[in-house]
């Protein structure tokens, strides 16, 4: 057989045989880990209210082996998994009034890590004394809101205030929670939001359409860069119509989108709001997990959807226990990210322009990464202490027939306009902004007029 038309056809996989390597920087998030150290500054989700009871739990959270328990008063403690006194673990321990005791030994400690008790020694002894008052199981702060855990991994001095994001509170939408677990690093679930372009082709191409035709439509791409706030809009052309469809990231790791289901851009919509409220937080680094509200009502998803069977739909454009026949006919986000590996090799990647926010935030990562290990904290959500921090994930819809001209140019304008718009009410109050959010939207399609 002759060879040479192979040859001329120039086959590279010899060539490109070396696996690439990882991006250690933002790929490691374990205890001592530059990245693992700036994650430590924020506030977390670990858990489901759900999950937690007066039977321990054992959980890892960002390469740390922890154990959740809840008091038989109802106070929930997040601990280190071994007892210090001869390493057992704590998620055998029993839960009591004022905390939970080992098993190995009885043990007793509050949620905040006090030694109560050391049965077995006598309490008057110097050393049994000393070490009540010394020393504590690691333990760390614990808030629970509207059915998730929430805990503060860092350090003491320089915790801050539990961010409260205006997703918290829409008037008339139903918040329900829900854990999606990931086989695979962070960044690769992450990542996801700032790409804007994928919904076209995974949820509305290569897998059928998985949420409504209007997502296979490959629309404009944009993004924006406000602080450690990134959005990407993926604004399309349907029919008569222009969908402005924004995806969120506020760093480290808090995510929204527009509607999964309630949006097709088939009629008007006026600044609809997220379908979850998400946060992506790693587990190790080669799992992570998704703890998020599914956000249902006017502004949200359809309340059909309000079950699991909606919440893995919502997430992840496919149902999670499906075989693997199944998911290689009709891939969502878990099967395109967990596909990469359980860490992806980064520097075999090749960004395109469409990539741009992958980019840019990751950039800002590695930066802040940097500051940190030269002493600068990292900046928090909130600008200022007290504050409700505005969010902009959205579905708005708009009728504008085409223009005889340069129709690409227009979306493109009305996309901008939506945005500067929005952003020019951002000081208002929570009420106000949205009412005029809303009201402006309405005018401009009225008007027809997106300068």
């Amino acid at each position: 057989m002759d060879n040479n038309k192979f040859i001329q056809q120039d086959f590279r996989g010899y060539k490109q045989s070396v696996v690439p390597k990882i991006d250690e920087a933002l790929a490691r998030t374990d205890p001592n880990t530059p990245c693992g150290e700036y994650l430590r500054r924020y506030w977390h989700p670990v858990a489901l209210t759900s999950e937690v009871s007066e039977v321990p739990k054992e959980i890892r959270i960002l390469g740390e082996d922890l154990v959740i328990f809840k008091t038989s008063k109802g106070n929930i403690g997040l601990v280190h998994k071994a007892c210090p006194h001869r390493r057992a673990s704590m998620t055998y321990g029993k839960t009591e009034d004022e905390g939970i005791r080992c098993c190995y030994h009885g043990w007793l400690f509050s949620p905040d890590g006090k030694i109560l008790e050391t049965p077995g020694e006598d309490p008057e002894s110097k050393q049994a004394k000393k070490i009540r008052e010394t020393f504590k199981l690691g333990a760390y702060p614990i808030i629970e809101f509207n059915g998730l855990v929430f805990s503060y991994l860092g350090p003491m001095d320089t915790m801050p205030e539990f961010p409260h994001y205006d997703s918290f509170e829409i008037p008339g939408n139903i918040s329900s929670p829900y854990r999606i677990d990931y086989d695979c690093n962070w960044v690769q679930v992450l990542d996801a939001i700032m790409d804007p372009l994928h919904t076209s082709f995974l949820h509305g191409q290569s897998s059928g359409l998985q949420f409504s035709e209007g997502f296979a439509e490959v629309g404009e791409i944009e993004f924006y860069e406000r602080g450690i706030q990134y959005l990407g809009c993926n604004t399309r052309r349907i029919n008569e119509n222009v969908w402005v469809r924004v995806n969120e990231l506020i760093l480290p790791n808090f995510t929204q989108a527009g509607a999964a289901f309630a949006a097709d851009g088939t009629k008007s919509k006026y600044f609809g709001r997220s379908s979850f409220t998400r946060w992506v937080v790693p587990i190790d680094d080669h799992h992570c997990v998704a703890l998020a509200w599914a956000n249902f009502g006017e502004r949200g998803d359809p309340i059909e959807y309000n079950n699991q069977e909606g919440f893995e739909r919502i997430e992840a454009g496919e149902i999670s226990n499906r075989t693997k026949e199944e998911k290689q006919r009709s891939p969502g986000d878990a099967e395109a990210v967990e596909g990469m590996g359980s860490i992806s090799s980064h520097k075999g990647e090749h960004l395109m322009p469409t990539d741009k926010g992958i980019m840019i935030y990751r950039r800002r990562i590695r930066k802040l990464i940097k500051d940190l290990e030269e002493g600068l904290e990292p900046p928090q959500p909130q600008k200022t202490k007290g504050e409700v921090i505005r969010t902009n994930g959205q579905d708005t819809v708009l009728k504008a027939p085409k223009k005889d001209n340069n129709d690409k140019e227009y979306v493109k304008l009305i996309c901008s306009s939506v945005m500067k718009m929005q952003f020019n009410f951002e000081d208002m109050s929570l009420k106000d902004r949205d009412h005029n959010i809303i009201k402006n939207l309405k005018q401009m399609e009225a008007r027809g007029n997106f300068e």
